[in-house]
């Protein structure tokens, strides 16, 4: 099973939306359509620092990580948030994933970034198991309060 990760392209979103409903219905949560399309706009927009990656198999669209470049007081070089990251159900532990996350920190070293980091929930068991093999666990707990 080959994966190739490639940037997301306008002619993807038929692909993406599933895959971007099947994040949030994992995650139980329902983003607004207005939300969503100004998504879709702004991982085309080259002045907003979002961008997006598509997993392919066998030339279909079967995962998609957002991920997005902010500076930091810590660093000269930005950091890198991967905000989302889904695969197909049935392909999870298939390699995937760790494409992704692997094209992120491509992505991140030839932009000059000095960090990538993500969140996931605790009960994400097989996505913790993946990102144990990946990257360091920080320690540190996310505290939010949600505004309006």
């Amino acid at each position: 099973m080959t994966v190739t990760v490639r940037k997301i392209e306008p002619r993807d979103h038929a692909a993406w939306l599933p895959l971007w409903k099947g994040y949030q219905v994992f995650y139980k949560t329902d983003i607004p359509e207005a939300v969503t399309a100004l998504t879709w706009e702004r991982l085309f927009d080259g002045v907003v620092p979002m961008h997006a990656l598509v997993a392919e198999l066998d030339g279909r669209v079967v995962g998609i990580v957002h991920y997005i470049f902010h500076y930091s007081t810590w660093t000269r070089g930005p950091y890198v948030y991967l905000q989302d990251l889904f695969t197909e159900d049935g392909l999870r532990g298939k390699g995937v994933g760790s494409a992704l996350v692997n094209a992120v920190y491509d992505a991140a070293k030839e932009a000059g970034a000095s960090r990538v980091y993500w969140l996931t929930h605790e009960t994400n068991e097989t996505a913790i198991s993946l990102y144990n093999k990946l990257a360091d666990r920080s320690g540190f707990i996310q505290y939010r309060k949600l505004l309006g």
